[in-house]
């Protein structure tokens, strides 16, 4: 490569990590990190052992953003010392050198890059995951359990833990329904790309005729919150106990300890079956419902703020986001971002890192984060 294409990466390279630091605010987290450096040194810091892991959670995130931006910053500057030097003296295998440290900044700052796209005030909380057959039958059972089992695959190669705390079995094959909590970090900004309205187009195969036919799932996502911060009067809570129904194997616990918790006022419903006593399912239940009743009031505040700007605005659940076409041809294409993949099976897989990836810059982009 030419020194004045080697010059150019570097000032890309500068460009890129200049926008990094303003979409991740590293301004503002220098600020906030004087602040919870106070807090965290506080002797009485673990006396509210939540907020203490809240606090140091969020001290170290900072700390290694910071740091991150720093070195990378640092390492930009060597190399253009390092190539400035190899153009002056001439030295091919300097500038050789030059190229592979480039390529390695280059995957740094991707990294750097895809964390500033998760800028949401839930985006770093556990995700609640709730998948729902919808129109299409039997066949929309089969593709409701077809995507929980897209998400196992992607979340088994992952960093992120989970659990699946519920399955409902359709009567004839697949899934009514089922309930996945996952943890990591960005667990909810990562999956909140998935929230929506599923299409499926494919031959069935419970048509005796072969015939195409289109099915739907929907996807809900919600970010976990604590029970504490939700007021629950157990009196508006109607709780039934029953043996667990899901598919088994490691994600779910076949006990008579499965526990259903209907909040009476709203009619939410929740469950869970992956614990293996009947204590722990109703507890994971009632975080469940907490983070459901939290959601439910944030659309509600968000309804009344649109009602109040008579805007006319669209529900987020069944809104068709992406379709999944097996035949006549192959694609899977995302609906608002317009990003497509021709491998389906591959997707289906649990290779869905494209499709949220770009999601994360649709949203951006959409919000002006």
């Amino acid at each position: 490569m030419e020194p004045t294409e080697l010059r150019a990466i570097v000032a890309d390279l500068r460009t890129r990590l200049v926008d990094a630091r303003t979409f991740l605010d590293i301004e503002g987290k220098e600020v906030e990190l004087v602040e919870l450096r106070e807090q965290a040194s506080a002797p009485d810091l673990w006396d509210d052992q939540d907020r203490a892991r809240q606090v140091t959670s969020r001290l170290s995130r900072h700390e290694q953003t910071i740091q991150y931006v720093t070195d990378l910053d640092g390492s930009i500057e060597d190399v253009d010392v390092l190539l400035e030097l190899a153009i002056e003296e001439g030295d091919k295998e300097a500038l050789a050198e030059v190229q592979t440290d480039l390529d390695a900044l280059g995957g740094q700052l991707a990294t750097l890059e895809r964390e500033s796209l998760f800028f949401g005030d839930y985006d770093d909380s556990p995700a609640i995951v709730s998948i729902n057959a919808g129109a299409g039958g039997v066949d929309a059972q089969d593709w409701a359990e077809m995507l929980l089992r897209m998400y196992v695959r992607y979340l088994e190669r992952s960093s992120f833990t989970f659990v699946v705390d519920e399955v409902s079995e359709g009567e004839e094959a697949g899934i009514k329904s089922a309930t996945l909590t996952i943890k990591g970090d960005n667990a909810y900004g990562t999956f909140e790309s998935e929230r929506g309205t599923h299409r499926l187009v494919r031959i069935s195969p419970f048509d005796s005729q072969s015939r195409r036919h289109t099915a739907f799932a929907g996807i809900d996502v919600i970010p976990e919150v604590d029970v504490a911060a939700v007021e629950i009067d157990p009196e508006d809570l109607r709780i039934d106990t029953y043996r667990s129904s899901g598919a088994g194997g490691q994600h779910v616990n076949k006990t008579d300890s499965a526990v259903r918790i209907t909040h009476m006022p709203t009619g939410i419903v929740v469950s869970c079956q992956a614990e293996r006593s009947q204590m722990q399912n109703k507890a994971r239940a009632m975080q469940l419902l907490a983070a459901r009743l939290a959601e439910k009031a944030r659309q509600d505040q968000a309804a009344e703020v649109a009602a109040i700007r008579g805007e006319q605005t669209e529900a987020g659940w069944g809104r068709q986001i992406r379709s999944y076409v097996m035949q006549p041809y192959q694609m899977v294409k995302d609906l608002r971002t317009d990003f497509e993949v021709g491998n389906i099976q591959g997707v289906l897989d649990g290779d869905i890192d494209g499709l949220i990836d770009s999601y994360l810059h649709w949203r951006r982009a959409e919000t002006g984060g």
